[in-house]
């Protein structure tokens, strides 16, 4: 049987429009300390975004989520975040912000495969039915 894993997730949310605390959820960072497994998948529906505020900065969250994924694989291209050990770069990307982007309160679950949760929970908290 293969072995279970813990895990923490947050999910990642834009509020366009701070003041108002309106939010769509568009992605899930997942950290698997066990399994040597940091990363986060990221699907920006521009539409729902355009429904709660309809001229977002499009391309200012587009960069600053795709620092998101940057900052998971760590290295130079990551700055000195990226030097931090896998967990560091996590606590870093989770931490409160007040900003346009922003992660929820870091939840944990188990699973045998840290990269199918993570799909898992984007099909669940990201992705729209229907």
């Amino acid at each position: 049987m293969p072995a279970e894993y813990t895990y923490d997730y947050a999910i990642v949310r834009v509020v366009p429009r701070v003041e108002r605390g309106e939010r769509i959820n568009v992605g899930v960072i997942l950290s698997c300390v066990d399994a040597d497994f940091l990363d986060a998948r990221i699907e920006l529906d521009e539409a729902r975004l355009r429904a709660i505020d309809p001229s977002p900065d499009l391309d200012a969250i587009r960069e600053g989520l795709a620092t998101i994924t940057t900052v998971c694989a760590g290295g130079p291209k990551a700055g000195a975040i990226g030097a931090l050990p896998q967990r560091g770069r996590f606590r870093w990307l989770v931490s409160p912000r007040s900003t346009v982007i922003q992660t929820s309160p870091v939840h944990t679950g188990r699973a045998t495969d840290p990269s199918a949760a993570l799909e898992r929970l984007l099909d669940t908290m990201v992705r729209r039915k229907g």
